[in-house]
């Protein structure tokens, strides 16, 4: 019987699946996804299915999970304004840890999940690369809310907190759909049954500009290294695949592994205008390929994919401080497309790419 207890809080997301993955693959841990919809992360997790906004219900259904070790806070609330934002996400976080800390007499850390909005990427160019150390920018931003609510409630307990801050996650989890791997994918397979080269979307500087990539399965394992690590108590920290790349660099092998040819030149294009008559198109691709049921509005959100293909500036992170407390690994970028867009074949959540670009992961 695994002797660490970790209770994932929105395990359906992609930051939370690519945890639940890892972690069930290492057979150390005893795994608990918590979330408001029903659970397909499969065997080897507990689900409890909880409101987290809901203080009585957090406190029933999380009453019983005395064994809890480690909490991985994972869960988002949108709301229409970074303002609105603050009280649920807050309200959400408050709820868990309150709760377990109450039941859970061996609780041993708490991580939050941050991301580059904390340096104000959603705002508009910052200071790059960005640093932990770096100052806040005007809140509204619950991730400040979020951390100081938790540096305040750890004073004096046994437990500690870290965080973690990656950019561009990419990674699949059905009914995320502000999710950059799979805005790209269906582009690029609609694009591709169209006849079409694939065209950058986006602005033309945003293709131009530095950026950090995060694999998702990557950022898993860091989770876990974050969580158990002494030099990480109580610390923030960048995560992304230790390198840094522009999309015009990556795009002509993106268009490989589509089995595409890659558009010369950037063709700027709003995607929620341009994909909302696509749903009966999309129909007759699942049909045609024997795909998972999906509808678009499913699989992406095109109003969010519009905002990350049009910020005409550099994003990226310094990850030397992760570096210095014990982090190694780096993913290549390349390698990291190929093989989640693999993925995306394999569970028949996008048709396999035409030719040898299509077959390796067709079969």
């Amino acid at each position: 019987m695994a002797s660490k207890t970790a209770v994932i809080a929105g395990a359906t997301g992609i930051v939370g699946r690519g945890l639940t993955d890892h972690l069930r693959s290492t057979g150390d841990w005893n795994i608990v996804s918590v979330s408001r919809r029903e659970s397909d992360l499969g065997q080897g997790v507990r689900h409890v299915q909880a409101d987290l906004l809901d203080k009585d219900d957090s406190s029933r259904q999380l009453s019983d999970l005395s064994e809890a070790t480690h909490i991985f806070y994972t869960a988002y609330a949108p709301r229409p304004t970074w303002a609105e934002e603050v009280g649920p996400n807050v309200a959400m976080l408050v709820n868990l840890v309150e709760t377990l800390e109450g039941v859970a007499p061996n609780l041993a850390h708490v991580q939050l999940m941050q991301g580059t909005k904390w340096y104000g990427n959603h705002l508009g160019p910052f200071s790059t690369p960005a640093r932990e150390t770096d100052p806040r920018h005007l809140p509204p931003n619950f991730y400040y809310d979020q951390q100081d609510w938790l540096v305040e409630r750890q004073r004096g307990k046994r437990w500690s907190w870290s965080a973690l801050r990656p950019h561009c996650i990419m990674g699949f989890a059905p009914g995320s759909p502000m999710n950059h791997l799979m805005g790209l994918a269906i582009y690029s397979v609609i694009s591709r049954e169209l006849g079409l080269p694939l065209r950058w979307p986006g602005h033309p500087a945003a293709f131009a500009s530095m950026y950090n990539f995060t694999d998702a399965r990557l950022l898993g394992r860091a989770m876990e290294w974050a969580a158990t690590t002494q030099a990480c108590e109580n610390e923030a920290f960048n995560m992304t695949n230790g390198d840094v790349d522009r999309w015009e660099r990556v795009w002509p092998e993106i268009a490989e592994i589509f089995g595409m040819k890659a558009g010369r030149k950037v063709q700027q294009v709003n995607l929620q205008r341009a994909m909302a008559d696509k749903e009966p198109l999309w129909a007759s691709i699942r049909a045609k390929y024997g795909l998972q049921p999906f509808e678009l509005k499913q699989l992406v959100n095109w109003p969010w994919a519009d905002w990350a293909y049009s910020t005409p500036y550099d994003q990226v992170s310094s990850i030397a401080k992760a570096r210095r407390a014990g982090w190694t690994e780096v993913q290549d970028t390349g390698t990291m497309f190929r093989e989640l867009v693999g993925g995306l074949v394999d569970n028949r959540i996008i048709p396999p790419a035409p030719g040898p670009a299509g077959s390796m992961k067709a079969s």
